[in-house]
């Protein structure tokens, strides 16, 4: 029973990780009709910039050193940097998912439906390969910047300080995604471009800017 419990918590980390990832497939698909391969490698630029970032704010861990998985002066700037990086890594990689938008799939948007599917699997190509050409083609292992050890909730259950900070992340931006979606301006014309493309522009909805958010 231990066991079911400790893979139920596991996979409940590596499951909201994937129902984010999921949200964006179903949201490109769901307005523009358009499989975009290309997502999941803009993920991936995307926890590069991260790792970039880290070692430019200095939160490269050594566990020798720094077990704790701290900057210097404790909780408090470990925090604010691990903030800093989450707020400036999402901008970066929108703006990339913005300019794939506008040099792949904006100018096939009216072509046959083959033409930018196959256009998303080519910029999928090319992502992968900027990413090969930017940490080359070995896995990178991203820093520990948590507490090293686990929570113990019984002897052989246990969640890592990482696994909480993840599931508490995920659902919080899925919270905030469904609150945009439902509640905005800029959520309903998602909606409504979803529903009706054509309908939508007759009723003064710019759709490419909808398209490309």
């Amino acid at each position: 029973m231990e066991l079911l419990i400790q893979q139920l918590l596991n996979g409940l980390v590596k499951g909201s990780i994937y129902a984010l990832i999921a949200l964006g497939y179903t949201m490109v698909y769901g307005i523009v009709e358009l499989i975009n391969f290309a997502h999941g490698d803009i993920f991936m630029l995307g926890s590069f910039i991260a790792l970039a970032l880290l070692g430019a704010f200095g939160v490269i861990i050594d566990p020798k050193t720094n077990p704790a998985g701290l900057v210097s002066g404790g909780w408090l700037p470990t925090v604010g940097v691990l903030l800093a990086v989450l707020v400036l890594a999402m901008l970066l990689t929108g703006i990339i998912g913005v300019l794939v938008e506008r040099i792949a799939y904006r100018p096939l948007r009216h072509a046959p439906r083959l033409a930018p599917l196959i256009s998303a699997i080519g910029m999928s190509f090319i992502l992968q390969n900027v990413g090969q050409i930017w940490h080359g083609p070995s896995p990178v292992a991203f820093p520990e910047v948590f507490p090293y050890g686990d929570i113990h909730i019984t002897s052989n259950i246990s969640i890592g300080w990482k696994d909480i900070f993840v599931i508490i992340l995920c659902v919080t931006l899925m919270i905030i995604l469904q609150t945009f979606v439902q509640r905005t301006k800029l959520g309903k014309a998602m909606r409504a471009t979803a529903q009706d493309y054509d309908t939508s522009k007759l009723m003064g909805i710019n759709v490419n800017m909808t398209i490309t958010l």
